[in-house]
């Protein structure tokens, strides 16, 4: 099936860092520009255009003259991205205690009631994007919103690497009832409750997200390994 996309490489970006991000496109995994170009109807340039996006952020890598392949997950540039994320989101949640409103509430309780029936339903490889809607809302509420946008940034790595722990038995549960907790402590406008609640969430989940990288090392690139990928530019 192809899909139309009037040449945009932007459309072409989207679609194949989601499919990687997901893991759906496995890390390793050859990538055919050939294929993209028939899938989209598109020519090489804007398949290319959008390739050169994915490599700037190190989610392919761009080999001349031999080809390009979805990047290895990079566990020095997952564990940056969860540093910069947790900085940002205590700042973010703090104020949004200060700041919250009966609407704001209810729309983070709709959130988590999402993502419980994505867990009823046993569709983990969607929990992700619930999970980044419900820490958007806080940083929309905060009234930090680029906040969210400046993580979105950082933490691309972090979130193949929360991909990988969805089918962690009972991971995702847990990670559900720390969200209710946050939206608890945010709910009673109490700052140093949410502030304790996200950090419990977000240094517990990275925990179980580092104990995937030893038994997974397939999955990653190798520590240290001199850079001789071609960047855009």
């Amino acid at each position: 099936m192809t899909e139309k996309v009037s040449g945009k490489p932007d459309q072409i970006y989207e679609w194949l860092r989601r499919a990687i991000v997901r893991l759906e496109m496995e890390p390793g995994a050859a990538i055919s520009e050939k294929e993209l170009c028939g899938r989209f109807e598109v020519s090489r340039t804007p398949v290319r255009e959008a390739l050169q996006r994915l490599a700037e952020e190190d989610l392919v890598d761009i080999h001349p003259h031999s080809g390009t392949w979805v990047s290895r997950i990079s566990f020095a540039l997952a564990e940056e991205g969860f540093v910069l994320r947790r900085a940002l989101e205590v700042e973010s949640v703090r104020k949004a205690a200060m700041v919250i409103t009966d609407a704001g509430v209810s729309d983070l309780d709709g959130l988590i009631a999402r993502m419980r029936q994505i867990l009823r339903e046993d569709r983990l490889a969607d929990y992700l994007e619930v999970d980044d809607a419900f820490h958007a809302a806080i940083a929309r509420i905060s009234g930090y919103p680029r906040i969210w946008k400046f993580i979105g940034l950082a933490k691309v790595q972090l979130d193949r690497l929360r991909q990988l722990s969805a089918p962690v038995p009972g991971h995702l549960a847990e990670v559900t009832e720390q969200h209710v907790a946050i939206a608890q402590a945010l709910a009673r406008r109490n700052a140093t409750q949410a502030e304790l609640a996200m950090r419990i969430h977000l240094d517990s989940s990275f925990e179980v997200m580092a104990a995937l990288y030893p038994g997974q090392q397939a999955m990653f690139a190798e520590a240290g390994k001199p850079d001789d990928i071609v960047r855009a530019g």
